[in-house]
């Protein structure tokens, strides 16, 4: 009787053990499906279209940036809408089927908000400041901030609701200088076109659009043009459909890359 019940008991541990090391085996691969699926799908392939509602004075910036974003994100595109920043805003109040809006500045970005129309809180990701654009041979001698209020001077700004206008009618407050402009556009880079073919003698643009002008115009600073220093800040819009890309793409403009893009075209850091 002790010859057979030792077996047996053994036997009995043998099995027990194994059902143990089976039951271990098993709970480890099933782990690590479940963690290699959470993984995955925390991070899921961005695909589809971003549209992209933007001042004027970042198109040749944003421009580079959308061809990042796609080269980067293959199967996405970036549909970019440039104008004035007040326009935009009128536009996206309206309807207009936007997912991101960068505004020249904060002005303009709280009307959004304030219309419930921003998903979350905007970023400030630039600056930027006024100067002076005339025609290559400066036909008028402009060479102060003053010089633009001189007669017959033909001067063209920006209207007053947009950034660039406003920033403009800080300055004459500032310095006490009434300008009597020929012409106000509702963005600046109509102004800069104006100058550009000669129509204007000098204008009122951002020191970014004289330098992406190259030699098509001259650029004259002027220290008081740090009395209005605008901020650009960019947000999700509050209706958009596609707040994973719109995201992405904040991300992409706020981040080292964006910085990079955005300092060689002269803006400044918030």
């Amino acid at each position: 009787m002790r010859i057979t019940r030792k077996p047996f008991a053994a036997l009995l541990v043998a099995g027990a053990l194994a059902a143990s090391l089976a039951g271990c085996g098993s709970g480890s691969p099933a782990s690590t499906v479940s963690s290699g699926s959470a993984s995955a799908s925390a991070t899921p392939k961005l695909s589809g279209t971003v549209t992209v509602y933007a001042a004027a004075s970042l198109k040749a910036t944003f421009t580079k940036l959308a061809g990042e974003f796609e080269s980067a994100n293959p199967g996405t595109k970036v549909a970019l809408s440039f104008a004035g920043s007040s326009d935009l805003v009128t536009q996206i109040t309206q309807g207009a089927p936007a997912d991101v809006f960068a505004s020249a500045d904060t002005k303009n970005m709280a009307k959004l908000s304030d219309a419930k129309l921003l998903d979350g809180t905007a970023k400030n990701f630039a600056t930027n400041v006024l100067t002076i654009a005339v025609p290559p041979s400066n036909p008028a001698s402009i060479s102060s901030f003053a010089d633009l209020a001189k007669p017959g001077v033909k001067v063209v700004v920006c209207a007053s609701q947009v950034p660039c206008g406003s920033a403009a009618q800080t300055i004459e407050k500032a310095t006490g200088t009434t300008l009597k402009p020929v012409s106000e556009e509702s963005s600046v880079t109509d102004v800069l076109g104006k100058v550009a073919s000669g129509e204007a003698d000098a204008g009122l643009v951002y020191v970014t659009d004289v330098k992406g002008a190259g030699d098509k115009v001259k650029g004259i600073t002027f220290p008081e043009s740090d009395k209005a220093v605008n901020t650009y800040p960019i947000g999700t819009v509050g209706t958009s459909k596609n707040k994973d890309l719109a995201a992405a793409f904040i991300a992409l403009v706020t981040g080292s890359e964006g910085k990079k893009v955005l300092g060689d075209a002269g803006f400044g850091t918030p």
